[in-house]
């Protein structure tokens, strides 16, 4: 028990009110103000009459939790296998949550939602890498390219281009018009540039992994939000010729006039929806946002007018369709929606722009510690990596070996090894379509070195996850020297508690008390519905409490008055039920059934009084080993610094 509340209370909290100063020395060790400020905070959190008395009460305790730790320190406890263990599952378990950049979450988030806003009307050129011959051929993409510019510059209308020179198979017939697209509708570097280029505007290229991009803004519009509809999709079968796809037309129709004359819609969709997925459940697709389906699509779809209106049938590649509007979801244009602003920051966190949020990390290694490249080849590492990876001969790789160092972070040293075994594992584009080339790859593995020296460097970049590990080590540490040095020889030593109890017997009295079963009910209906039950039959209060296992617990025993709930000031009187006290915070009751009453102070038994006892003897124990402490580590508190935090 004690080491969960310990371990509870490490949830991070600061509030500083000075710079880093000394608060107090104990031996060779100091205490730094705001940690000290940091700790009483955390711990006491309700305002204080005297807050001045307050602190230094305070100080007094924090004074001897560090002397308790800094002995724990010097006997190698943070060694022990399980500490150390119990600090790195922590490690692992929160250090995804400092690995980004609260700025960048934020940033992004923001940027999502104003663009949100807006819809924009796209139209799409590409010129892939690839050439018809299947080679891969930038030289003549890129001239490709320039012929494109050159055409574009004369004013040549955009969608004739794209039918003359988009290798997208699609252009041929929608000339590149993409329809409307709006936030996380394209991937993160299509949707930037989109975004940034004006209306009317054709963007600048954009150079992916398959080749060049043109993206003209055709239009822009007010965001339509999201809409959700029931589907009837005919879809044709593969190969179907003119006489099926007739057929098909004529089922659409006499399902649409079906609708118009009342049939239910869902049961028809049931029925006769190819869309076997929305077709279970009567036709009904998930929201849709404007760019999840096709063009011709989504024309019908968002220009149904009101809620229940139903399409004619249509015709798209897949089939016949119709489409009824079951509610049209506005975008949300409110900044301080907080349930917005959360699903927008999570679609962010799985989207593929959460990658760019990373690069803070790469900028903080290379400035501190920074990135050092050894003194070697590019030719005789790739002649080395062909070696290892391809099985080629060696030639001048031979100059290099698995333990030749390429980079230095730090006091880490990357080595061709490390090299080697990432490569092997990350060589193939995600797409498999080939081997990436090495200096993408060799890019990419400098990234990942650098991302894994942040992680194992953590708390030099980061204030709070650095302060929360120490927390948690500490609080550890101080179980484990208290459960030695305390607890265990409280628990454990009969004759000294024994002694002590001898000693001090005439202190262990009861005072006024009564034999009596507490209800610790879980809710405060629980505990009205077993009051009425035990108010016919008190005795009977088993009996009652058994069904209730779940939400009552009963506990027998002889208390002080005070300790009664319900009581208040009132004198019990054996068989009575002391009235219900509810605890507002949780909604958890408890009262009292009293057996037998004790009006005079009666002296405790050992077993009576053994609680009591232990914890004068663990006070007695423990203001013996704080003097011995002190003396090994002895105290000085400058007296200006404190009086500074105690106003």
């Amino acid at each position: 028990m004690k080491k969960r509340w310990l371990i509870a209370g490490l949830s991070f909290c600061i509030t500083l009110t000075v710079s880093s100063q000394t608060l107090f020395t104990y031996g060779k060790y100091k205490a730094d103000a705001a940690d000290f400020l940091r700790a009483y905070n955390k711990n006491n959190a309700l305002p204080v009459k005297n807050k001045e008395k307050a602190v230094r009460d305070y100080l007094d305790l924090y004074i001897h939790s560090r002397l308790k730790i800094q002995e724990a320190y010097a006997r190698g406890y943070d060694t022990l296998a399980q500490i150390k263990g119990e600090v790195d599952n922590l490690r692992a378990q929160i250090m995804e949550n400092y690995m980004s950049d609260p700025e960048a979450i934020n940033r992004l988030t923001k940027e999502a939602f104003q663009r949100s806003q807006k819809d924009i009307h796209v139209e799409h050129l590409f010129i892939s890498f690839i050439n018809t011959a299947g080679i891969m051929d930038t030289l003549a993409a890129r001239k490709k390219l320039n012929e494109v510019l050159a055409r574009l510059n004369k004013k040549e209308d955009f969608q004739n281009v794209v039918a003359g020179f988009s290798d997208d198979p699609s252009a041929k017939v929608n000339k590149g018009d993409i329809g409307y697209i709006t936030a996380f509708t394209l991937p993160y570097a299509f949707e930037n540039i989109i975004y940034t280029t004006p209306s009317g505007k054709i963007s600048s290229p954009l150079t992916s992994k398959a080749g060049y991009h043109l993206f003209r803004n055709k239009g822009e519009r007010k965001a339509l939000g999201k809409i959700k509809v029931q589907q009837i999709l005919l879809a044709f079968p593969p190969g179907a010729d003119d006489a099926t796809k007739k057929n098909t037309s004529r089922l659409a129709d006499s399902l649409y006039s079906r609708i118009m004359a009342g049939d239910d819609f869902g049961s028809l969709a049931s029925q006769f929806s190819n869309d076997y997925i929305s077709a279970a459940t009567g036709g009904n697709v998930p929201d849709i946002s404007v760019g999840q389906y096709d063009m011709d699509f989504e024309k019908v779809l968002w220009a149904l007018p009101k809620d229940g209106a139903v399409s004619k049938p249509f015709l798209t590649s897949h089939g016949y369709h119709i489409v009824k509007r079951v509610s049209l979801k506005p975008v949300i244009a409110d900044p301080n929606d907080k349930a917005n602003q959360e699903d927008l920051k999570q679609k962010v966190m799985y989207d593929d722009r959460w990658k760019t949020a990373k690069d803070f990390i790469y900028d903080r290694v290379k400035k501190k510690p920074g990135v050092r490249k050894a003194l070697y080849s590019d030719a005789v590492l790739w002649a080395l990596s062909d070696s290892l990876l391809e099985h080629k001969p060696a030639g001048i790789g031979k100059a290099m070996n698995y333990q030749s160092p390429l980079l230095t972070i730090g006091d880490t040293t990357i080595t061709v090894f490390n090299w080697i075994a990432y490569a092997q594992a990350y060589r193939y584009k995600p797409d498999r379509s080939g081997l990436k080339t090495y200096p993408d790859l060799m890019d990419e593995f400098t990234k990942y070195a650098m991302y894994e020296y942040y992680r194992a460097h953590l708390e030099d970049y980061s204030d709070e996850f650095r302060i929360q590990m120490q927390e948690f080590r500490d609080g550890n540490l101080f179980f484990e020297i208290m459960q030695r040095e305390i607890w265990n020889k409280t628990q454990s030593d009969s004759a000294a508690l024994m002694k002590v109890y001898e000693k001090n017997k005439a202190k262990y009295n009861w005072q006024p008390s009564a034999d009596a079963v507490i209800f610790f009910c879980s809710d405060a209906g629980t505990c009205k519905a077993l009051y009425e039950e035990l108010k016919k039959n008190p005795s009977a209060w088993k009996k009652a409490t058994d069904p209730l296992v779940e939400k009552v617990v009963a506990d027998s025993a002889r208390y002080e008055w005070a300790q009664l709930p319900g009581l208040d000031k009132s004198i019990p009187k054996a068989g009575m039920l002391t009235p219900s006290a509810v605890n507002p915070a949780d909604n958890t009751a408890s009262f009292a059934y009293i057996i037998k009453v004790y009006t005079e102070p009666t002296p405790r038994t050992f077993n009576e009084a053994k609680g009591l006892v232990m914890n004068d003897y663990q006070a007695s124990l423990e203001e013996e080993w704080i003097k011995e402490l002190k003396k090994k580590y002895p105290v000085v508190i400058d007296q200006k610094v404190l009086s500074k935090i105690s106003k």
